[in-house]
């Protein structure tokens, strides 16, 4: 019997620069590289960014907010800060 692994979900690391977690924000953004087309997880990839000091990141942030519902933009926002809380990704330096 054959087995397929899906490829594992592209996920912010603590060790990730402002620009690495804009890119994962595209991925998310477009429904590419391996990452499903997800809005919220682009909102979120696009704020950490800016966290990180991407200029293009809070750009981009703000225009996929106006695509995106109040209910959606607060899921997250929470769950960036939730990533914060766990310590995996901090502020720009």
């Amino acid at each position: 019997m054959m087995t397929t692994e899906s490829p594992a979900l592209p996920l912010p690391t603590a060790d990730m620069s402002g620009d690495e977690l804009f890119r994962l924000g595209m991925m998310y953004s477009t429904g590419q590289g391996g990452a499903p087309l997800d809005m919220i997880s682009a909102h979120m990839m696009f704020n950490l960014a800016a966290m990180r000091g991407s200029m293009e990141a809070s750009i981009y942030r703000r225009e996929l907010s106006r695509e995106m519902d109040r209910e959606d933009i607060a899921e997250a926002q929470r769950a960036a800060r939730q990533w914060l809380d766990q310590g995996r990704i901090g502020f720009a330096a």
